[in-house]
Parts: structure tokens; sequence; C-alpha cells
């Protein structure tokens, strides 16, 4: 099976969580914490710095490790670090992703998540 490694920022504002949507492919419009890949050698944090520029045209403080998750889609096995995030700056754009909100966290079941960022909510809750 295929693997995947990618990173996860869960970027809090005050008491909510950012979650956004995709706009593409097979999982259009289920919700998801921002980020990506890791691309050859870079660590996870450098990655999630990339990835949420690329995303969101936006710089974050990368903060604390929260967990891994271990997750088979049909097709692939994923790896997915996530870490908890602050924003640099309240100016930031959907560049991949059709919607965001942000969610407090009696709102986190209110969207619909992948699976893999679906076993994230327990800890954040």
């Amino acid at each position: 099976m295929k693997k995947i490694e990618v990173v996860a920022a869960i970027i809090s504002k005050g008491d909510k969580i950012l979650a956004t949507q995709r706009g593409y492919g097979e999982w259009k419009d289920w919700w998801e914490f921002p980020g990506g890949k890791i691309e050859g050698t870079e660590t996870p944090k450098n990655a999630l710095v990339r990835e949420i520029r690329e995303e969101l045209s936006a710089d974050i403080s990368v903060n604390n490790f929260l967990c891994t998750v271990e997750y088979d889609y049909p097709s692939f096995h994923l790896t997915m670090h996530c870490y908890f995030c602050s924003l640099l700056t309240d100016v930031w754009n959907l560049n991949e992703h059709k919607a965001a909100c942000w969610l407090s966290k009696e709102e986190l079941d209110n969207v619909k998540w992948l699976p893999a960022d679906l076993q994230i909510l327990p800890i954040l809750k």
C-alpha cells in the first residue's frame, strides 16, 4: 500500500480552531485541518510553514506537537503529524480550499471531517 506522510496545523484563535473545506478531488467538500505533504528532506515544522503559506498565504508559528495519526484510506496509508499553531497575521486567503470556519470545541462535530482528521477531535475536546 502507498504511504503518504503529511503535516496538519491546528490553528487556534482564542477558543476557536480553524477548519478548512476541500474544494477538489475525491474528498471534495469534506473538512480538514490545513497542511499537506512533507517534501524531500523537509522537517515536519518546515513543511507546515510552507504548506500554510501555499494554502492560506499566511505565516504561522508552529508551537507544540499534538499527535501523529495513522490512518488507512482505501488507496493509501496516511501518517499525519499534527501541531498546534498560531497565525502571525489576521490576513489570510483560501488559495486551495473552498471554505473555512472557526469552530469552538462544542462546534467541532458540526462539519464533515476527513476520516484521519476526525481522529484528532477527541484530543481537542
